[in-house]
């Protein structure tokens, strides 16, 4: 390659890195707040939020790859003009379409891992995060239970605030219970608790020394019992394998799908789905060579501009993407039509736009 071409690949390479880092770490920041607050309500486990931090980081990489290229190659052509270094190219004889290949050799290996991701990558961490969500519903109220964390029964009658246990036997300390029944509201502190299996699968938390307060709402009837130990039936979901009725439970979605799937359900829903992961990689290709032609710009012009261009063209084309697939999975638009259309206009608007920078008039003849 020559000079240009190294240089210009070099610098591309080099503003993606800086874009994609900060980007990932926005979308970590944000996922973390998010992933944190649902595992100290009870929503997920504390032990996986990391793993599911990862798995929704998959998920999202297709989209902060093509941004990325987006706004490296648009920074990268702004920069060359601001700094007046198009100058010095154009009077070598280079024009603004030998900027094409270069671009071409970072965005085209971008587009083949973005198409990896969404076809397979993606789908595969849908799934995983489907069925950690599936099984953690299915555990009993006594599995969901955290010390130090208030944990909530999955009709929703119930609620278990438990501290960690003080003797090796048990598996809960001080225990805080309510419960809701049909007459009477129930409030129980134990100060232990361990779970029970009985011979015909019953699972039981069994409370020890401690009191129950029973309440009937509208009226001045109260109970107190005191008891030495007190059993509670435990929730739990039987019948057939977990791990396969998780992973069925998953698969319904169609995000989580492989793509083949999809192909063969041959639904509306399903043809929407493969529509969107075929378009990420056809624009993180039509975004990075759009940039050539929006990044060409009066060096007068402030700093700001080719972000603010980055983020509307951007949004515009995401946002005809997801309109696209809404309309497929609704049935108003067929799938080659949407596949296509939306990338077509955009990669003739690069064409016009290109077209347009290269123009040169011719000089008037003097009278």
């Amino acid at each position: 390659m020559s000079l240009f071409k190294r240089s210009v690949v070099s610098e591309i390479i080099s503003h993606a890195g800086v874009v994609f880092s900060t980007l990932l770490v926005v979308w970590l920041s944000v996922l973390l707040v998010r992933l944190l607050g649902e595992a100290a309500g009870g929503s997920i486990g504390a032990d996986v939020v990391l793993v599911l931090a990862a798995l929704s980081t998959i998920t999202a990489l297709p989209t902060i790859l093509a941004v990325s290229v987006f706004i490296a190659v648009l920074t990268t052509v702004t920069r060359n003009y601001r700094e007046s270094e198009m100058v010095v190219w154009f009077a070598s004889g280079l024009s603004l379409a030998d900027w094409l290949k270069p671009v071409l050799r970072v965005a085209v290996p971008v587009a083949l891992a973005v198409a990896g991701l969404t076809l397979v990558a993606a789908p595969w961490a849908y799934r995983q995060i489907g069925e950690y969500h599936e099984r953690f519903e299915q555990r009993s109220d006594l599995s969901k239970v955290t010390a130090g964390q208030f944990a909530e029964s999955s009709g929703g009658n119930r609620v278990f605030f438990a501290e960690d246990p003080l003797e090796p036997s048990d598996e809960l300390g001080n225990v805080f219970a309510r419960e809701i029944g049909p007459e009477w509201l129930s409030v129980l502190t134990a100060s232990r608790a361990h779970s029970e299996t009985l011979p015909n699968g019953d699972r039981f938390l069994v409370l020890g020394e401690g009191h129950r307060y029973d309440l009937k709402p509208g009226t001045p009837e109260i109970r107190l019992v005191h008891f030495d130990k007190y059993g509670l039936r435990l929730e739990s979901k039987a019948g057939g394998d977990p791990v396969a009725e998780a992973r069925a439970a998953a698969e319904r979605s169609s995000k989580a799908r492989a793509t083949m799937q999809l192909m063969e359900d041959n639904t509306d829903s399903s043809w929407s789905q493969v529509m969107w992961r075929i378009s990420l990689p056809l624009a993180a290709l039509n975004l990075a060579l759009l940039a050539i032609p929006l990044g060409a710009v009066n060096p007068r012009l402030g700093r700001s501009g080719d972000l603010l261009i980055a983020g509307l063209v951007g949004l515009l084309y995401m946002n005809l993407i997801n309109l696209s697939r809404a309309w497929i999975s609704s049935g108003k638009l067929s799938f080659g039509v949407g596949v296509w259309a939306i990338h077509g206009a955009v990669a003739m608007l690069t064409v016009f736009l290109l077209m347009r920078r290269l123009r040169v008039k011719a000089p008037k003849n003097s009278a």
